[in-house]
């Protein structure tokens, strides 16, 4: 397993436990699909890049910056402003628990911003989630 797919394991795990977000956005609506549009509201596990964390010699630690979309249909951003909120509390509220193999040094929020879809009807949010990953043997 590659540790972009260790945490988004784990971000999925994280918040679909996660009461305060699930009282915005079903856990059966924080999907990893390719589908528009999504359903609403949703989370969509979406893109992730892993970044040579530069700082072993054992090349053992990744930067993964994973996103995370969110679609609701509203005319206001007020909605996904307030799931994107979610996400970032349930992100730090604790270390994120990744799969045997790797350990999560920090997690964080990096980014987050919300738009309005070209679509007039549906509000975007995008959060970016940074992770330093440890492979352990």
């Amino acid at each position: 397993m590659s540790a972009e797919a260790a945490v988004q394991i784990a971000l999925r795990q994280r918040l679909a436990l996660d009461a305060g977000v699930t009282a915005l956005v079903p856990a059966g609506n924080i999907l990893d699909v390719n589908q528009r549009p999504a359903p609403s509201p949703s989370i969509i596990l979406g893109e992730s890049q892993a970044v040579d964390s530069g700082d072993s010699f054992a090349r053992d630690r990744q930067r993964i910056y994973h996103t995370l979309h969110v679609w609701k249909k509203e005319p206001s951003l007020q909605g996904v402003k307030r799931i994107c909120g979610e996400i970032r509390r349930a992100i730090h509220a604790d270390r994120l628990l990744l799969p045997v193999g790797f350990h999560a040094a920090d997690a964080r929020v990096s980014d987050m911003r919300q738009m309005r879809d070209p679509d007039g009807q549906t509000s975007h949010g995008v959060v970016t989630v940074e992770v330093l990953v440890q492979e352990v043997a």
